[in-house]
C-alpha cells in the first residue's frame, strides 16, 4: 500500500481525510470494502458497450453470502452520457435522499476515474460556522483522486430526472446499468442514455467534521476500491 503521500489525496491539507483513510487500510484488519468494488466497478466499465436498447436495470447474481446489513448506507452516482453526473446518499434506497449533489465532472470523465484501481472522491466545506451537521452544507469544493475539479452546491430539491432515478432504483439495493429516459423528458435524448451504479456503503463518521463512505463488496472479488469522503475545513 502507498504511503499517505503518495495517495491520490496528498494535494488536500486536511488531517481528517488522512484518519478516515487510515481506517479503511488499518493493519490486520479485515475490510470487505479492500476487494469488493470489483464486481460493482468492472459492472460500471460495461457501460460503453450497452446499447441504446438496453433499458432493463442490470442486476447482480444471487450472492454466496447476505450482502445486506441493517447499518449499511445507499449510494448512488448516475447521469448522462454526455452530461455530468450526480451523487445521492440514502439511509435506504426507499426512502428519499439525505444527500444529492451534482458533480463538477461530466460521465466521460469519470468513467476514465472508474479505470484505476483506486477511485476517492472527496467533498471538503470550507464553512467555518459548525452550525449544521456536515451533510447540510450547502457549498462544496469537489476532489477527484486528489485533484480538484471544482465547486457544486447541495440540492434542496432534487430535479424531475433525480426524482426520477430514485423512483425507478427504489427496489434495487445495488448494481449498474442504463434507465430509460422519462417519458416528458425525450428533449435529453441527445445527452445520451441515463447511466447509473448504485452500492451499498459501510458509512464510518470520524468527528462532526469528517465522514467517509466504503463501498462493500458484493461478491467478494478481488477489484478497485471506491470510497467517498466528506470534510470540513476548521
Amino acid at each position: 500500500m502507498p504511503s499517505v503521500h503518495s495517495s491520490p489525496f496528498h494535494h488536500i491539507e486536511n488531517s481528517a481525510i488522512f484518519n478516515l483513510i487510515r481506517h479503511a487500510h488499518t493493519p490486520g484488519q479485515k475490510r470487505s470494502t479492500k476487494s469488493s468494488s470489483g464486481g460493482l466497478l468492472k459492472m460500471f466499465k460495461l457501460f460503453p458497450m450497452l446499447t441504446s436498447g438496453c433499458k432493463m436495470v442490470a442486476l447482480l447474481g444471487r450472492p454466496r453470502k447476505p450482502l445486506l446489513k441493517d447499518h449499511a448506507t445507499t449510494g448512488t452516482i448516475f447521469g448522462y452520457r454526455k452530461g455530468r453526473v450526480s451523487l445521492a446518499i440514502q439511509e435506504d434506497p426507499h426512502c428519499m435522499p439525505l444527500f444529492v449533489i451534482e458533480l463538477p465532472m461530466h460521465s466521460s470523465v469519470f468513467h476514465k476515474e472508474m479505470a484505476s484501481d483506486i477511485v476517492r472522491i472527496a467533498l471538503e466545506s470550507e464553512t467555518k460556522t459548525h452550525k449544521k451537521k456536515l451533510m447540510e452544507e450547502f457549498v462544496w469544493a469537489v476532489y477527484c483522486n486528489g485533484r480538484k475539479v471544482g465547486y457544486s452546491i447541495r440540492r434542496k430539491q432534487m430535479s424531475e430526472d433525480e426524482l426520477h432515478v430514485m423512483q425507478t432504483l427504489r427496489g434495487v439495493s445495488m448494481g449498474a446499468g442504463v434507465l430509460p429516459c422519462p417519458s416528458d423528458q425525450k428533449e435529453y435524448a441527445g445527452d445520451g442514455e441515463l447511466t447509473y451504479i448504485r452500492a451499498r456503503f459501510e458509512r464510518v463518521v470520524g468527528s462532526k467534521d469528517s465522514e467517509a463512505l466504503y463501498m462493500i463488496n458484493p461478491d467478494g472479488a478481488a477489484g478497485p476500491e471506491l470510497s467517498i469522503f466528506f470534510v470540513r475545513a476548521h
